[in-house]
């Protein structure tokens, strides 16, 4: 079973009191560090420095109104968004959000909640971490392959083996000097393309 890590929020809110309660909601030893901003300008600006797991947006705000901030991020982060908004407009804006994975909650919230949608957004981003880190392996293994079969290429082609005879020789140089096959591969096109 993987650790959990601390996941980094941050908030946006126009009001100290906001940022306030979703702080005190937020324990330290699950949730660091907890970062806030007052505009959507601030938030973007903070966004291109450094990612966050979840990003929590108290609407509307003195530059905008939020929602579409909200989908930009869940588009382009992989971050978890929770977006607050008055209690009137929480059905359309949820409904217009909602397939982009934006969670909304209405306004004036429920400590108890909040808490869960906070959860929420927790366990999901432990499942986007747990996807990115299989596709990165995945990602890796393909390029490998592709070197690999590039080099047997190089092979067959400069030194008239057959696919298995290549195939045997990058594992056996492979083995041989405890490199990895994909090390065996890249010198093998670095000496042919040259």
């Amino acid at each position: 079973m993987q650790e959990k890590s601390q996941m980094s929020i941050l908030i946006v809110s126009a009001g100290e009191k906001a940022t306030a309660l979703l702080t005190q909601l937020l324990p330290p030893q699950e949730f660091s560090p907890i970062l806030s901003v007052h505009t959507v300008g601030e938030a973007r600006r903070m966004l291109v420095d450094r990612p966050f797991d979840i990003l929590i947006i108290n609407s509307p705000l003195p530059d905008d109104f939020g929602v579409q901030f909200a989908l930009e991020t869940a588009q382009t982060q992989s971050c978890g968004v929770l977006l607050f908004v008055k209690a009137e407009l929480q059905d359309a804006v949820s409904h217009r959000v909602e397939d982009y994975g934006v969670l909304t909650l209405s306004k004036p919230v429920n400590r108890q909640m909040v808490f869960q949608s906070v959860k929420l957004l927790v366990a999901t981003r432990q499942k986007i971490r747990a996807l990115e880190a299989k596709a990165s392996t995945l990602q890796s293994k393909m390029e490998e392959i592709r070197l690999v079969n590039r080099a047997k290429l190089l092979l067959m082609e400069h030194m008239k083996m057959s696919e298995p005879e290549a195939h045997r020789y990058i594992e056996k140089r492979a083995m041989d000097t405890c490199v990895k096959r994909r090390e065996i591969a890249e010198n093998i096109i670095k000496t042919y393309n040259n």
